[in-house]
């Protein structure tokens, strides 16, 4: 595919692989070509197979599990493509690891969301493309544009098919947001979906402990639809779910979420929950080691493709974001 002069490579990490692939069928052109080896120290090797000189290069790679091997192998497929004279280089990070050290939390705390950021900019990347960051300010961590895309028409579009207004009451639906740091998210999907909005209250005494402490909203009898952008250990999200029907009567409760980066077999403590369904989108594979039957991906393929589709005809992608006017 030639745009603007110059043809699109689309290049992949191993982690991100099925989802290059995905894209690129949206596009309607094939995965270019990289080996990726590790030597005995475990030290990266990447080799482009085919020319890039002049070319509009994409690689696609989420940061995810094992995040510090795909970082470094972004990175080096980014010198890889500079050192090649590539014509221009766009970071597609669908999950973009480390993105919960946005801040000092406590004295002498890294932000290292930020060094990230500089680092992708020092190996040579010239835009990055991504999905859902924890925290919309990390846009402002660099020095080079940076496109935020959502997940939410996605959820909004599985909703309102999965539960059809035509055979459903509103009033039996509320949305959930599980902490109030997502409240936001949240508040956007029920304005899209009409539904009611709720907020489960929880303090955290340390990373991955969560404690739930009140439900905000009327829940009782109805069916809920909780939102959060990365389910990790999976405790939040379903001792948040315990505490809908226990606490606040729920009558059964749904859940979706952007990145599953489901960490110490978070995959099985979702399985033994009160959850009926945890959707979540293929910006990081499901676990190989997966046999449940809770959890449903659907794909970001459609919504990156068209995404480097604009930024190669160098045309807005506004219409790529949620909310977007």
């Amino acid at each position: 595919m030639i745009v603007n002069g110059r043809p699109i490579k689309v290049f992949s990490g191993k982690t991100s692989r099925p989802l290059a692939e995905g894209i690129c069928r949206e596009l309607g052109i094939e995965l270019s070509n990289n080996s990726l080896s590790t030597f005995a120290d475990g030290e990266i090797c990447v080799w482009m197979e085919e020319t890039v000189r002049g070319r509009d290069c994409f690689v696609v790679q989420s940061t995810c599990k094992p995040v510090n091997d795909n970082l470094m192998a972004m990175l080096i497929n980014i010198d890889a493509l500079r050192r090649a004279s590539a014509g221009r280089i766009t970071a597609v990070i669908p999950y973009y690891g480390y993105a919960r050290q946005d801040r000092k939390a406590r004295g002498r705390d890294p932000i290292t969301s930020k060094l990230v950021a500089n680092m992708l900019t020092a190996a040579g990347a010239d835009r990055v493309l991504t999905m859902d960051l924890h925290a919309a300010q990390i846009q402002g961590f660099f020095d080079i544009p940076l496109d935020h895309l959502s997940g939410a028409p996605l959820f909004v579009d599985y909703y309102l098919n999965k539960f059809p207004t035509e055979k459903y009451n509103r009033d039996d639906f509320v949305a959930v947001s599980p902490d109030v740091g997502s409240v936001g998210r949240t508040r956007n999907f029920a304005q899209r979906v009409h539904m009611d909005l709720a907020i489960v209250d929880k303090r955290r005494p340390k990373a991955n402990v969560s404690e739930v402490m009140n439900v905000i909203g009327d829940v009782e009898g109805k069916t809920c639809i909780m939102l959060d952008d990365i389910v990790d250990t999976a405790g939040s999200l379903c001792n948040a779910a315990k505490a809908l029907i226990e606490v606040g009567g729920a009558k059964a409760v749904y859940a979706g979420a952007t990145h599953g980066v489901l960490s110490n077999n978070a995959w099985k403590r979702i399985e033994d929950s009160v959850i009926q369904e945890l959707v979540l989108l293929d910006t990081i594979p499901l676990p190989e080691d997966y046999a449940g039957t809770k959890i449903k991906q659907l794909s970001v393929a459609p919504v990156f493709a068209k995404a480097i589709q604009h930024i190669a005809d160098e045309t807005s992608i506004s219409d790529c974001i949620f909310g977007a006017r």
